[in-house]
């Protein structure tokens, strides 16, 4: 099995597309296809269901997908290896971050980072923590900035951020900004909720406070956006539970603690593969966020 073949797979697997893959490759259609077929003979198996407008993984394509991904992210991270041994850092610097990430600045450090090592390439992809994480764990990403969870840190390692608690942020006019004692989930049972997409950090962690206290919520309003929750609340169409830093982004609402989430609930984490994986280009960035420190929350950002 040769690694082009692999190269060649990954790509047609991600564009679903001979002609697009094989443009993306710079090599020619037929001997794409050449390629694709020359592997599949020799798992002895189909990896691709082919119609006329786009391909599709069989079973076992989708089975070698991940493997190949592995053994390619793997072969990146030795040719790196090599590059930094001689004193040059080269190759790709592939991460993650969920919007507006608590501990990190991550546009200041990546413009830090390429300051130092310019002949990195950084790619950046912005998703939910849980999709994050399993990036991390498949190889596709070196790193990603997100929620952390038990389950990360099982086949994961990490490296603190900060942590922080909850608040939940309410229109002024809204019953419950007049409350002078802190809340607590059952007050806020039978509220109409504004929040994240379930794989969401913030998400993750009301959900598990919530279930903790078994009060059952409603989440009427989902979004992908911390800015169109913000616009939600901000015309009192329902009340949300963030992390505190949220609320120096729209200061007009009001903000109120949350109590019996514990002392720091939301805890964000720089997520990366077991010590022998993690690419040089990582590591290098993990001392430059470390030599940092944590970032400090920004202010009535609506970029951040």
């Amino acid at each position: 099995m040769e690694l082009r073949h692999l190269q060649h797979f990954v790509a047609v697997a991600e564009d679903q597309h001979f002609t697009r893959a094989a443009e993306r490759l710079m090599v020619s259609q037929s001997g794409l296809s050449a390629s694709i077929r020359a592997l599949e003979r020799e798992l002895r198996a189909p990896l691709f269901v082919r119609t006329t407008r786009r391909v599709t993984l069989t079973e076992a394509g989708r089975a070698l997908l991940t493997e190949a991904e592995r053994i390619l992210a793997q072969v990146r991270a030795a040719h790196e290896a090599v590059a930094a041994v001689q004193g040059v850092l080269r190759g790709t610097l592939a991460l993650g971050t969920e919007q507006c990430i608590a501990g990190v600045h991550v546009a200041r450090l990546l413009a830090a980072f390429r300051g130092r090592h310019p002949d990195v390439e950084i790619r950046l992809r912005q998703a939910g923590s849980g999709e994050l994480a399993e990036e991390v764990a498949a190889g596709r990403l070196d790193l990603a900035f997100a929620y952390r969870t038990q389950a990360d840190s099982d086949q994961l390692r990490s490296v603190p951020l900060t942590s922080e608690p909850m608040t939940v942020l309410c229109h002024p006019s809204h019953r419950l900004a007049s409350a002078a004692a802190v809340l607590g989930p059952d007050d806020l049972a039978g509220e109409v909720f504004v929040d994240f997409h379930p794989d969401w950090g913030p998400r993750r962690s009301t959900d598990a406070a919530f279930d903790a206290a078994g009060v059952r919520r409603t989440v009427a309003l989902e979004v992908n956006d911390v800015h169109s929750l913000l616009d939600l609340v901000d015309e009192n169409l329902g009340i949300a539970v963030v992390p505190r830093h949220f609320r120096h982004k729209r200061p007009a609402l009001t903000a109120l603690p949350l109590k019996g989430t514990g002392e720091a609930p939301y805890e964000t984490v720089a997520l990366l593969p077991p010590e022998r994986s993690t690419s040089p280009a990582a590591r290098a960035l993990v001392a430059l966020l470390e030599a940092d420190g944590p970032a400090p929350p920004r202010h009535g950002s609506r970029s951040s």
